[in-house]
């Protein structure tokens, strides 16, 4: 059993986990660091990239909401495994220049991101030390930035060398690498799995569905730090949905440029995030952390509202490396203290923890979406700041 493993038996399961986290996301920001072709391709505005977002956040839920027993059944890593395979299948389908295509495409890479937060979380608890949790969980994590920044470095240069197909194709072979590199390690991850059948009926039943919310509700401070979270992830899914194209459209960079600018914004969240678990578990208080995130994160988004045409390009430079540390470095930290408050099955409670925080996901950018209609993009990123610190007060410690 894995809970009786040797002592750095987490370290490979870590690894395993880090390479497909950072695949997972690689494939969700293709949309976002893209989206002036993605959008004009596909006959769409470029405020349509906002509810492309909404679009893949809507698949990771809905997978969220029904996967915990098909998660049991199969093994965290092979939900894992399966989740990579249809986000590639899904960014196959980009190369069609229809709307629907797109969205359909969308639709799948969210739902292949959707056993991510889950299965990966259950199996990290079972093997994380538990001086070392927060720190363990955060490392997992910088697979999103890190898959995030070779998105934003390569495919905007993968587009202008090699058209979509190019991004299709580089993409599904790194996804069938990662799927391989990891097949060794399936036998022992996969060991405490549950081999019962799983019927559809069972999947898709009104108590399947609910059990993940009703996991979070019998842990008040467990439903505060999820709503916290959803906050924090209205926050980051906008930064990270719309800076590309707020640069390209509003201040004029080229995508390429533009991209890079993205980049940074998951380099610093690399480092971020470890920095961020590490503190947590240095000072016993990761919800401290969270708090001071939060605030940090909600004068980020106060900054870019006053950016401008203006501004040289090593100040939004600095400003997207310090955004990486405030706005997107939360979600290990968080995933570590949501596990450590869940009562009862990890998988159900994760799964119900995060999929309030993904709503985040979904809302903030499709909210945005009405100020980018307008070009007030100030106006949008100054409401994201409100949003930020409405998510430090809700997960700051209670006394």
């Amino acid at each position: 059993m894995m809970g009786q493993a040797p002592a750095n038996s987490w370290v490979p399961v870590l690894a395993a986990t880090l390479l497909l986290q950072a695949v997972s996301s690689f494939m969700l920001r293709t949309a976002p660091t893209i989206a002036p072709f993605l959008t004009t391709n596909a006959g769409l505005s470029p405020s349509a990239i906002g509810h492309l977002n909404a679009v893949s956040t809507v698949g990771a839920i809905a997978f969220l909401l029904i996967g915990a027993p098909v998660i049991r059944r199969t093994g965290s890593l092979r939900a894992l495994q399966f989740g990579a395979v249809v986000g590639g299948i899904g960014t196959l389908l980009y190369v069609f220049a229809h709307p629907a295509a797109v969205v359909l495409a969308t639709l799948l890479i969210g739902i292949g991101y959707g056993p991510s937060p889950a299965a990966g979380s259950a199996v990290l608890q079972q093997v994380a030390p538990a001086g070392r949790r927060n720190l363990i969980f955060s490392v997992k994590q910088a697979g999103v930035p890190l898959g995030g920044a070779l998105a934003g470095f390569l495919l905007p240069q993968l587009l202008a060398g090699y058209g979509i197909g190019g991004v299709a194709t580089v993409t599904l072979v790194a996804v069938l690498i990662a799927v391989a590199a990891v097949q060794p390690l399936r036998a022992s991850i996969d060991a405490t799995r549950d081999p019962a059948p799983v019927s559809v009926a069972s999947v898709l039943s009104l108590a399947n569905l609910l059990a993940p919310f009703r996991a979070v509700a019998a842990t008040p401070a467990l439903l505060r730090l999820a709503f916290a979270g959803l906050c924090f992830s209205a926050c980051q899914g906008t930064w990270f949905a719309f800076l590309v194209t707020y640069l390209v459209v509003m201040q004029g960079y080229s995508l390429a440029l533009a991209g890079v600018v993205f980049a940074m914004t998951q380099l610093t969240g690399i480092p971020g995030r470890i920095v961020l678990g590490w503190a947590a578990d240095r000072f016993g208080s990761g919800r401290r952390v969270l708090a001071a995130a939060g605030v940090a994160s909600a004068l980020c988004s106060l900054a870019l509202a006053a950016s401008s045409a203006a501004w040289p390009v090593w100040s939004m430079l600095v400003l997207a490396g310090i955004a990486g540390i405030a706005v997107s470095s939360w979600n290990g930290v968080h995933i570590a203290e949501s596990v450590k408050l869940a009562a009862g099955d990890v998988h159900t409670a994760a799964a119900g923890a995060t999929a309030i925080t993904f709503c985040g996901y979904l809302g903030g950018p499709a909210l945005f979406a009405l100020f980018a209609l307008r070009e007030r993009y100030d106006l949008g990123f100054a409401a994201l700041a409100v949003v930020g610190l409405i998510g430090a007060w809700l997960a700051r410690e209670r006394r």
